[in-house]
């Protein structure tokens, strides 16, 4: 599990940009006030300049216009792993006591590592407040979910499945994730990359593939395709031929055996007589001197 640094001091010191000037915020303001404490509001507004100034790698975050207390993030799976090319949708709930009360973490998305719609019991949330650090932001939780997302420890709310499985869940995500008016509300820019990513899968299927040459095997050889049909110097015979006969095809070899052999003969008398020619003209040329 990744470690987090407590220095609580050393994080306030961090210099924010002015809250005032993001769009997000005149939304957030006039819809959460009323819900959220000014502490948690204040917070989140902070934590929400940091991830856009600094982003966690492979991921985004969102939260909702209507409710600041709830933030909505994707995961795209990293490179190297069974996740590679996923897009995982999830939300974060925060406590009306954020900093102070750790949030809860759901996967939405069906993954393979988590269940969907289920509070995940990590150090990082609400399952373990003796553990939690009121230092640690947003991108802290986003960044430690990663890290135990693509290792195999157990934990409740996790599940177990193949690399094989999590892939096929990885390519289904892009579709699974554009049903989801959430997601697609408070993502925009991902399903722009999705629809170009499947466009181009499309385009990639439909292209015409081309079809290997047959092999070639010696005269009076046969040997059988995938289909089980017997295929005499790489071509499969034509329906009601030598495959509708088999005692067709064994003249067939026949003959080509006896062509064969007879060719061979030929060329070995042809050799002798060479010889022999060869052997008279010596023996004269000797008798001549």
């Amino acid at each position: 599990m990744i470690s987090y640094s407590t220095d609580r001091k050393a994080h306030h010191r961090v210099n924010l940009p002015s809250q005032s000037f993001h769009p997000r915020f005149q939304e957030m303001s006039s819809n959460s006030n009323k819900r959220a404490p000014t502490t948690a509001t204040q917070r989140l507004k902070q934590d929400y300049l940091r991830i856009k100034k600094d982003p966690v790698p492979y991921i985004c975050a969102e939260p909702l216009p209507s409710n600041i207390l709830e933030w909505h993030y994707v995961v795209r799976g990293p490179e190297k792993t069974p996740y590679e090319g996923g897009y995982y949708h999830g939300k974060l709930i925060f406590p009306r006591e954020f900093p102070f009360k750790p949030p809860s973490i759901y996967m939405i998305t069906p993954n393979g590592r988590f269940k969907c719609n289920t509070r995940l019991c990590l150090s990082i949330t609400d399952f373990h407040p003796d553990t939690w650090n009121p230092a640690w932001s947003v991108s802290t939780i986003l960044t430690g979910l990663l890290s135990f997302m693509v290792e195999k420890g157990p934990t409740l709310g996790s599940i177990e499945t193949s690399d094989f499985t999590k892939r096929q869940l990885a390519a289904q995500s892009l579709a699974f994730n554009l049903k989801d008016k959430v997601f697609c509300e408070l993502f925009p820019d991902v399903v722009d990359e999705i629809k170009q990513k499947q466009k181009t899968q499309e385009e990639l299927s439909s292209r015409p593939q081309t079809l290997p040459l047959p092999d070639v095997v010696p005269d009076g050889e046969a040997h059988h395709a995938q289909n089980g049909m017997p295929v005499l110097n790489g071509h499969a015979p034509l329906a009601g031929g030598a495959a509708a006969h088999p005692a067709g095809l064994q003249q067939a070899n026949r003959n080509h055996g006896l062509l064969g052999g007879a060719l061979a003969n030929l060329f070995v008398i042809v050799g002798f007589a060479a010889f022999a020619y060869t052997v008279k003209y010596v023996l004269r040329s000797i008798a001549q001197e």
